[in-house]
């Protein structure tokens, strides 16, 4: 592949205590690309992970961007998409540490997004094992279920609409100003879900590119990856879930739809809990903890205008 393919791309990481995987997932791609960037973002977890990270970044040739605090997973994005900004770069893609996909995969992405420029594109996600970890997913307006697009078929008239797994995305850098990026609200957890619902707002589309495929490591990371069925989950996990499916609904919902999601909170909450297994609650009740806690705080959440920019805070360092 010639250097002119990804002469315009910015792949974007953020790091949370994952720099393993960066060296699993992330250097093949970059070799493989050369005129390709790479902007990681290490959300604070101690020293010694933000000297390995950088350097890694050294070694390798990538910019990385060491925050003195852990920004959560949409504000390390929105960090390094203003990075790779500064640096010229037209298109981004958004990729988590446990993901990973080749470079001609990469190329067929930026096809799409070059022939339609307001569109938010994902590839096929695949288990390790061969099987789909997301191909198309959709909202469920009536009660904030979300499901695989396929399953379209068993809920015939549900008012539903479509969103993306951060997990791969690519984004045109005029569809990412249109959107303002991630908001900071969430931290962990359903930011992609609004990043798919403004993308819409703002004219554009979201789609699946079916001829691309990446494969996601389930629970690689500590921060943003997902687990398996029935596999106990961080605190994290089942408070992020539990608070931002109720910020969503303040932040995007009309008065009936919203006041219909924050009636049926508690059960929501208590599905989230048992994705990791009621097992978990025989040895810990952190779980049921997280969820009441996060149930509290999304119930009380009031909406605050939008930052449209993203700005380079205090302290942290560029480097690279």
């Amino acid at each position: 592949m010639t250097d002119s393919i990804f002469a315009s791309l910015a792949v974007v990481v953020v790091n949370f205590g994952s720099c393993a995987l960066l060296e699993e997932n992330l250097q093949p791609l970059s070799r493989a690309a050369p005129g390709l960037a790479v902007v990681v973002v290490d959300n604070f977890t101690d020293a010694a992970e933000q000297a390995r990270v950088a350097a890694l970044a050294e070694r390798e040739g990538w910019q990385h961007v060491l925050s003195p605090t852990n920004l959560g997973f949409g504000g390390g994005m929105n960090l390094g998409v203003a990075q790779a900004q500064q640096n010229g770069r037209a298109h981004f893609l958004l990729l988590n540490p446990d993901a990973a996909i080749a470079a001609d995969q990469v190329a067929r992405l930026l096809e799409a997004v070059a022939e339609h420029p307001l569109t938010l594109v994902s590839p096929r996600i695949l288990r390790p094992d061969g099987t789909v970890w997301f191909d198309g997913s959709d909202l469920y307006l009536d009660d904030g279920r979300v499901r695989a697009t396929r399953k379209r078929g068993d809920h015939p008239g549900a008012r539903t609409t479509p969103w993306l797994s951060g997990a791969c995305l690519l984004i045109s850098d005029d569809l990412w100003r249109r959107v303002g990026g991630f908001s900071d609200d969430y931290f962990l957890y359903w930011e992609d879900v609004e990043l798919s619902h403004r993308v819409l707002q703002a004219g554009g589309a979201v789609a699946v590119c079916a001829d691309a495929q990446a494969t996601h490591a389930q629970g690689g990371t500590q921060g943003t990856g997902q687990h398996r069925a029935g596999q106990a989950k961080s605190y994290s996990y089942y408070y992020y879930n539990v608070r931002n499916r109720l910020v969503y609904a303040a932040r995007n919902l009309a008065g009936d739809d919203r006041r219909r999601w924050r009636r049926r909170s508690a059960q929501a909450a208590w599905e989230v809990v048992s994705r990791g297994g009621r097992r978990q609650l025989l040895t810990s009740l952190r779980p049921l903890l997280a969820a009441t806690r996060g149930l509290r705080d999304g119930l009380a959440y009031r909406p605050t205008p939008a930052a449209t920019t993203v700005t380079i805070p205090a302290g942290t360092t560029r480097t690279g």
